[in-house]
């Protein structure tokens, strides 16, 4: 009796040594650039409460950029200070805080990942 072995249930399956290789170098990558991003978006957050406690409590250009300043320090903030900001006030006697700064991370030899952010306070 002869049993074809690629109808049997017990044929074997899954991914060549190649293939595991492969999608182990893409988890390499995704969490080399994860563990670099992550500590940019949480600036990025910092940034963002900065900004929003400076317009709230500020009255003037510099007395917010002093403010954000601050912050900035306590929070270790270095991609940005209160001089890059772009402040104004509405009609209503409100202060706007704007804000617009780049990151990068380095990838290989001459390919970088750029984050660029952009925000203003409500």
């Amino acid at each position: 009796m002869h049993i074809n072995r690629s109808s049997s249930p017990f044929r074997q399956r899954g991914m060549s040594f190649i293939g595991v290789v492969f999608v182990g170098l893409i988890a390499v990558a995704a969490f080399a650039i994860g563990g670099q991003s992550f500590p940019i978006f949480l600036e990025y957050q910092a940034i963002n409460k900065a900004a929003n406690k400076a317009a709230k409590e500020g009255s003037s250009v510099t007395e917010v950029r002093a403010i954000f300043d601050r912050a900035a320090a306590i929070d270790t903030i270095n991609s940005i200070q209160g001089k890059d900001l772009e402040v104004a006030k509405r009609g209503d006697n409100k202060i706007v805080v704007s804000y617009k700064y780049s990151r990068e991370i380095a990838l290989a030899g001459p390919a970088f990942l750029v984050y660029r952010f952009e925000g203003q306070t409500k």
